[in-house]
C-alpha cells in the first residue's frame, strides 16, 4: 500500500511532455494569430489611403467601429450583458484601452492617409515594436546591447524614410500623424498585458468597441457640421466594411488573443512583417511604388527590429 500511495502522490513524468507540447501549440497558435492580424491590418492602411479624398478621417473611424459592433454583437452582446458587473468593475481599464486602440489610433491612421502614402504608413508603423520594447523597459524589463542597437537602426530607418533620404529638419503632416498612431498602438499593446484575466476576450473586445465609438461620437457630429457627410458608394462602403469587419472585429480579436498566448514582445516580432505586406498591397492595388529609397528604408527598419528582437544580448 505504501508503494501504491507513492505512485499516486508523486507527479507523473508523462505529463511533462504533454505540457511542453501544449505550450508549443499555444505559442504556434499565438504566432499565427499575430500574423493574421498583421496581414489584415496591412490592408487597412491601403483602405485608409483609398478613402482619403472621399470620407473625412473622423467619419471613417466612426463608421468603422459601427460596422465592427454590428459584426461582433451577435457573438458578444449577450455575454457582455451577463458580465456587466464585471465590465463595470474594470470600466477604467477598458476605457483607457478603447481610447488608445479604438478612438485615437484608428483616427490618426485615417488622418495620416490624407497626406502620406500607404507604404509610408506601414513602414512608420514598424516602429511600434521598438516602442513596445521601450515601454517594457519602463516596466522594469532589461534591454541588452543588441536590442538597443537594433532599436536605433530601426529608428534611423524611420527618420530617413520620413526625411526622404536625409535626417529630417521638418516632417510631413501625414508622417507625424502616423508616428503618433504608432505610439498609440504600442501603448495599447503594452496595456493589454495588464488585462484582467476574468474579463473574457470577446467581452473585452465588444466593450472597447462600444466605448471607442461613444468617445468618437462628439467628434463625428462636429465633422458632419463642418465637413458634411459622404456619399455611400462601392468606393466608400467597401473599404469601410473591410476595416470594420476584418481590420477591427477579426484582427483585434486575433491580436488580443496572440498577446495573451505569447506576449506583446513576441507578437511584435511578427508585426515587423507589416511594411512588406503594406508595400506589396499598395503597389498591387494603388500603384504606389516604394522606390529605391523606400526599399532601402524597409531593409533598415526590418533589419533593426529583427536585431532588437533576437535572443540574447
Amino acid at each position: 500500500m505504501a508503494l501504491l500511495d507513492r505512485v499516486r502522490t508523486e507527479p507523473s513524468t508523462t505529463d511533462e511532455p504533454a505540457t511542453a507540447k501544449n505550450l508549443a501549440r499555444g505559442a504556434g497558435l499565438g504566432v499565427l494569430l499575430a500574423l493574421l492580424a498583421t496581414v489584415v491590418w496591412s490592408g487597412s492602411f491601403v483602405a485608409a489611403r483609398a478613402l482619403h479624398d472621399s470620407v473625412p478621417p473622423v467619419q471613417a473611424a466612426f463608421w468603422r467601429w459601427i460596422v465592427a459592433l454590428l459584426a461582433v454583437a451577435p457573438f458578444a452582446a449577450r455575454e457582455t450583458w451577463r458580465q456587466r458587473r464585471l465590465v463595470r468593475r474594470h470600466l477604467g481599464f477598458a476605457t483607457l484601452a478603447a481610447l488608445l486602440g479604438v478612438t485615437v489610433y484608428n483616427t490618426l491612421v485615417n488622418q495620416a492617409g490624407l497626406t502620406t502614402s500607404a507604404g509610408n504608413m506601414g513602414m512608420i508603423m514598424a516602429a511600434s515594436p521598438v516602442l513596445m520594447a521601450l515601454f517594457a523597459r519602463l516596466g522594469g524589463a532589461r534591454l541588452g546591447a543588441r536590442r538597443v542597437t537594433g532599436m536605433l537602426i530601426a529608428c534611423a530607418g524611420v527618420l530617413l524614410l520620413v526625411g526622404k533620404g536625409a535626417l529630417p529638419t521638418s516632417l510631413a503632416a501625414g508622417d507625424l500623424w502616423m508616428l503618433a498612431a504608432a505610439v498609440s498602438f504600442a501603448s495599447y499593446s503594452a496595456l493589454l498585458k495588464r488585462r484582467p484575466a476574468e474579463l473574457g476576450g470577446v467581452v473585452f473586445l465588444f466593450t472597447t468597441f462600444v466605448l471607442g465609438a461613444l468617445m468618437l461620437l462628439p467628434a463625428y457630429g462636429l465633422s458632419l457640421a463642418l465637413q458634411g457627410g459622404f456619399e455611400p458608394s462601392t468606393a466608400t462602403v467597401g473599404p469601410l466594411v473591410y476595416v470594420g469587419v476584418l481590420s477591427s472585429a477579426v484582427a483585434f480579436f486575433a491580436w488580443n488573443k496572440a498577446i495573451t498566448l505569447i506576449g506583446a514582445a513576441r507578437a511584435g516580432v511578427v508585426y515587423y512583417l507589416q511594411p512588406v505586406c503594406v508595400a506589396l498591397l499598395s503597389f498591387a492595388l494603388l500603384g504606389e511604388e516604394p522606390g529605391l529609397l523606400g526599399g532601402a528604408c524597409m531593409v533598415l527598419i526590418l533589419g533593426g527590429v529583427a536585431l532588437a528582437s533576437a535572443r540574447g544580448r
